[in-house]
């Protein structure tokens, strides 16, 4: 691990390692937000660091400036980090690999995480990704399940997945990881398209499909919480807006139908899309209301 900082090494049982990453795979932070959430609640120690330097174009993903004691000030690098969770009750640990996704040198990064899973002797890789598709936020989110793995496909009831197209790191991880005879299993949110903002209903969804995989012991109520406000701002500015209102009606539509007889032409398209004023006003609301809440 030439490029991995380990701050101490952990003693785990059997560990399954948990990976998400901000960027590309992460459409409105939901799984940077559910696999830090996770991390929370289950008290995460951190306990290795790939080195930033090697990885990141600090043009592209961009340090941050952070006052401490309201005084000096430090330079917090993007970085990757793994962090130990222990499961007394579970025959696994948890490993959680968290970060930005690197801008460079992916097989050299892959093969980082690969030699750390190898140390701690990792059983299993599950990623979690969020996308953004045609569907209602009025819907329950989907998540869709896909893996490689024979044995896994059969004991989750998982499809093999049929994706063509520009991958992410995730996909890259996943593909290693089957090559080093690693199980591998991945886990994406589909979201509104027209809602490019934090969504706290897709994290929900991914914890609790995490939760409900590996059996955690999370209580997602302040979680829900933060949904419930965004699910009532989605509805406020959604009334306000007879064209967006007309939007969402033909994307309901279309979800209620037999998911086995799709009607390609009768999709809505991306010219049936409202003015840029929609995306603008959910994001000023959640800048001015950090957590999803409500005045």
């Amino acid at each position: 691990m030439e490029h991995t900082t380990l701050i101490h090494r952990p003693s785990l049982k059997r560990p399954f390692l948990i990976a998400g990453f901000e960027g590309w795979n992460d459409a409105g932070v939901a799984a940077s937000t559910a696999l830090g959430f996770v991390a929370d609640a289950l008290g995460a120690e951190t306990f290795a660091r790939i080195d930033p330097e090697e990885f990141y174009d600090f043009q592209v993903t961009r340090p941050m400036v952070q006052l401490e004691d309201g005084a000096s000030r430090r330079i917090q690098w993007p970085a990757a980090e793994f962090q130990a969770v222990r499961m007394p009750e579970s025959p696994h640990d948890l490993v959680l690999l968290r970060g930005h996704e690197p801008s460079m040198r992916w097989r050299t990064f892959t093969r980082e995480i690969l030699e750390m899973t190898e140390v701690l002797g990792v059983e299993m890789l599950i990623t979690v990704g969020a996308l953004l598709a045609d569907v209602p936020h009025t819907r329950p989110i989907q998540v869709m399940g896909s893996t490689s793995d024979e044995t896994l496909a059969s004991e989750l009831s998982l499809p093999a997945s049929q994706y063509e197209g520009p991958t992410g790191i995730l996909g890259v991880l996943g593909e290693a990881a089957l090559g080093s005879a690693i199980p591998a299993v991945s886990f994406w949110a589909a979201l509104p398209h027209y809602v490019q903002a934090p969504n706290p209903r897709a994290a929900l969804a991914l914890v609790d499909r995490l939760s409900n995989l590996l059996s955690l012991p999370i209580d997602t109520g302040s979680l829900a919480e933060e949904t419930a406000a965004f699910d009532a701002t989605m509805a406020d500015i959604v009334s306000d807006d007879p064209e967006l209102a007309g939007y969402v009606e033909r994307l309901e539509a279309q979800a209620d139908e037999q998911a086995d007889d799709p009607d390609p032409d009768g999709r809505p398209s991306l010219a049936d899309l409202p003015s840029d004023q929609f995306v603008a006003e959910v994001e000023q609301f959640l800048r001015d209301h950090p957590g999803g809440s409500r005045n």
